[in-house]
């Protein structure tokens, strides 16, 4: 795909803006410039991003600046929840283009809001769904997409759990532990586990949640444990009805932590450990990094593990289910360039983020009441 570069502007070099966006921008120069960055503070000439990896892009000190700089032409959003909106609103009404990390809003209206905005001006803005592109979740899709005739399928799925445990007694002290817009671990991690599920099931009839702060520090109301089941029936599009159970909890102690526990009419699937890309981002030194062999690459030792029902209905056996493609979390950045400089299709579609957002709206309202919701119809 022979472009020219887009002119971009990461807004905000903590976690999210240098492991997450950074070294994708840097290492794919025939998509993408780093014009310039946000960073309020820079504590060195050249900033953090030279401090890291070398690079010297513009540093803006202010969002304002960001707006009015005419050379950049996608603004990647990656600060604090609480800004997404906004920061995103105002990029659009400059005519930026906008890549707005997760969760992408805090309500469902705020999100509704950017589509409409961004299709007025026939821009792109794109939901950092990165998580379609790991490894392990690659890997689930190629075994749901079997064909029943295969003795590796495990025949139509009746319970599906996605987990993001972790243990992390104390706080972070950071802007997650705040009670603000788009604040608590449903939103966060949430926002993942929900965007595979609707993937990977579609829209539910019915959704349950519960959520509390486990460890009893920090504001009551920023959640650190969630538990979301989503509900299927039996009709047209499944034989079987489908529970689909999406849960975090903070103090799991386990190495490696679940992954994914998903029971078929003929089979089950259990995965543990998380895919490998972030660890590696965070680590790596120089962006060509991601275009190396082990980049994304699952470690044997975390691939599935099959238990499938042998031809005469009673036997069990036992295989592995491995995860044969790397993570390529690069795909999305590729993705987006084509739909901002040849007008494709995203990947990620905005609607399917903000059905995300709806789902993590009706998740808090749910643990609010103590009650299962009717999941709208669309």
């Amino acid at each position: 795909m022979a472009i020219k570069p887009i002119n971009t502007c990461v807004l905000g070099v903590g976690l999210s803006g240098l492991t997450f966006h950074v070294p994708f921008i840097l290492g794919l120069p025939d998509l993408f410039t780093l014009h310039s960055v946000l960073e309020r503070n820079p504590q060195s000439a050249g900033g953090k991003v030279q401090d890291r990896f070398g690079a010297t892009p513009k540093i803006h000190r202010t969002l304002d600046d960001v707006l009015a700089d005419p050379e950049v032409e996608l603004i990647i959003i990656g600060t604090p929840n609480s800004t997404h909106y906004s920061f995103a609103k105002a990029a659009l009404e400059a005519g930026k283009h906008v890549l707005v990390d997760k969760p992408v809003t805090a309500t469902v209206a705020e999100a509704e809001e950017l589509g409409a905005l961004a299709k007025s001006k026939s821009l792109v803005i794109y939901g950092f769904q990165n998580r379609r592109w790991d490894a392990d979740y690659l890997a689930l899709r190629k075994l749901l997409a079997l064909p029943e005739s295969s003795p590796q399928s495990i025949g139509a799925v009746t319970e599906f759990e996605s987990v993001f445990d972790r243990f992390r007694p104390a706080l972070k002290g950071t802007w997650k532990d705040d009670p603000l817009p788009g604040a608590g671990a449903t939103y966060d991690l949430g926002a993942h586990l929900l965007d595979q599920a609707l993937q990977l099931f579609g829209r539910p009839d019915k959704l349950t949640a519960l959520m509390q702060n486990t460890r009893g520090i920090g504001h009551p109301d920023v959640e650190d444990t969630f538990t979301v089941i989503l509900h299927y029936p039996a009709g047209a599009a499944r034989p079987l009805p489908l529970l689909a159970t999406l849960r975090s909890h903070v103090l799991s102690v386990r190495s490696p932590q679940p992954r994914y526990i998903v029971r078929g009419a003929k089979g089950t699937l259990t995965k543990v450990g998380v895919d490998v890309q972030e660890d590696q981002l965070r680590a790596m030194a120089a962006p060509q990094d991601i275009f190396g062999a082990a980049f994304g690459r699952e470690p044997a030792a975390q691939y599935g593990v099959l238990e499938t029902l042998e031809g005469d209905g009673v036997t069990v056996k036992e295989s592995t289910w491995p995860s044969e493609d790397a993570g390529s979390q690069v795909s999305l950045f590729r993705d987006l360039a084509a739909a901002i400089r040849l007008g494709t299709t995203p990947m990620v579609k905005w609607e399917e983020s903000t059905a995300v957002i709806e789902m993590i709206e009706l998740a808090h309202l749910s643990a609010k009441e103590g009650r299962t919701l009717e999941v709208p119809k669309k």
